[in-house]
């Protein structure tokens, strides 16, 4: 698809008013100076040097040295118009050792960067956890002990209290599914624990008294704050007509896609998945249940892809995918936009991520001209305004990502920013995509021409 076929596109898309245009980036992908102004060590910081954990030997030290360049950035994002910027605070900036000491020159930082944020006319949209727990938090348990989301209650005040008079938007925990099951049961991510799903779901469950214990420290904080939770699903299409089909096939899809949302809704854990893994539930005590389905002003949605599933496990993707393997699907956003609505029935919903690796070729003019990555971001808005027609009250896109980043176990492998990074100078440098979507956003923020009168 060119260029100009994308752009007619965009005229047909109808958003409401005061539609939010983003982008999103985290702290320890993005940021760098690991050992600046105090900050404490990450379970990340630990992983990277595990040998073989990440694809390219790489790690966020340096990162793309934004904690340095945020103001060159804050400037960029204002040339591409943006009406809001998710990011995350790092907690070990924060909270050195987790828990206790609060770090003053971790919460200036942040001072700064929604100060020139709210300057420049973007709206910070803050996550307050994106992985990267306090070492020492993890050396006490992690995310198996109950005393790391009472940690993160605390911490979460102390962000609150010195961010709240000026940040909206907050969002407790983005993709508890990833900390939960690639920390503890995959290995995957950081902090590397192969354990069983029980395990897992005992780590997911003290996520969401995390949660829970956060909802409460921003609204103590920030009476009129918006608060939310950025869940990531990839909802399951069952292969083959068979019992054990469909039975593997629900099993997944209790797991990747019921097991957080439920009960934030308000009901218990998916039975099929706590029958299929064993898990005895002994770490719910009596009030958390109420705790986590407190209520919520908007719910982040970050979606990338389908997966097929049969007897056999999930299966490798057809058609046409990105650099990771992910099958292009944007009919299935707007089918899960429904679902999840149906599910949570609230007022606001956020693409808080949506976005894709691409080959990121360079023309001879040395332009990266990411056609790939331009039609898989204007399909899937397409299907968001699909969703959006249909009644489902979604107010802003965020694309990840801003730049191209350190992308966990992969490293610097996979590129989904839509601005690269020179590696010399870690300029940034905006791909065909940066210029489609600057467009996109003037195109839609322009007003629609006034009706004619009639008269010459």
């Amino acid at each position: 698809m060119k260029n100009a076929d994308l752009a007619t596109n965009t005229a047909q898309w109808k958003f409401p008013p005061g539609f939010v245009w983003g982008a999103a980036t985290s702290a320890y992908q993005i940021e760098g100076a690991i050992s600046a102004d105090g900050r404490g060590r990450s379970i990340w910081d630990v992983f990277c040097r595990v040998e073989g954990a990440i694809a390219d030997g790489s790690s966020g030290a340096d990162a793309c040295r934004h904690y340095e360049l945020w103001r060159d950035d804050v400037a960029t994002m204002k040339w591409l118009g943006l009406d809001g910027y998710r990011f995350s605070v790092a907690w070990p900036r924060i909270v050195p050792d987790g828990d206790g000491a609060i770090n003053a020159a971790g919460l200036d930082f942040y001072d700064r960067l929604v100060d020139g944020l709210l300057e420049a006319g973007i709206e910070p949209y803050l996550t307050l956890y994106h992985w990267d727990l306090p070492s020492s938090l993890e050396d006490a348990g992690g995310w198996l002990n109950r005393r790391t989301a009472d940690a993160f209650g605390r911490y979460a005040a102390a962000v609150a209290d010195r961010l709240g008079d000026r940040v909206t938007h907050w969002m407790t925990l983005n993709e508890p599914y990833v900390s939960a099951n690639l920390g503890y049961v995959t290995g995957q991510h950081a902090p590397g624990q192969r354990l069983s799903q029980a395990d897992g779901f005992d780590a997911a469950h003290h996520l969401l008294v995390a949660h829970g214990l956060g909802v409460t420290a921003i609204r103590d904080a920030a009476p009129d704050a918006s608060v939310g939770i950025a869940l990531n699903f990839t909802p399951v299409t069952q292969v083959g007509p068979g019992a054990d089909d469909a039975h593997v096939g629900a099993v997944i899809d209790a797991i990747h896609n019921r097991w957080f949302i439920e009960p934030l809704a308000g009901s218990p854990y998916p039975e099929i998945a706590c029958r299929a893994a064993q898990w005895s539930g002994d770490v719910v005590l009596p009030d958390d249940m109420d705790l986590i389905r407190a209520p919520l002003d908007f719910l982040g949605i970050n979606y990338y892809t389908r997966q097929l599933v049969d007897h056999t496990g999930v299966l490798a993707a057809p058609g046409p995918t990105t650099t990771m393997g992910w099958e292009i699907r944007p009919s299935t956003l707007t089918e899960l936009l429904a679902w999840v609505h149906g599910c949570m029935g609230l007022d606001a919903y956020y693409i808080t991520e949506n976005g894709a690796a691409m080959p990121d070729v360079v023309s001879e003019g040395g332009v990266i001209q990411d056609h790939d990555r331009i039609e898989y971001l204007a399909t899937h808005i397409d299907a968001v305004a699909g969703a959006v027609a249909s009644g489902v009250p979604v107010r802003g896109y965020f694309v990840w990502s801003f730049v191209d980043n350190f992308e966990w176990s992969l490293g610097y492998e996979q590129k989904f920013g839509i601005f690269a990074i020179e590696s010399d100078t870690y300029r940034r440098i905006p791909k065909l995509s940066a210029l489609w979507y600057r467009n996109m956003i003037s195109d839609s923020q322009a007003p629609e021409s006034a009706p004619t009168t009639g008269r010459p």
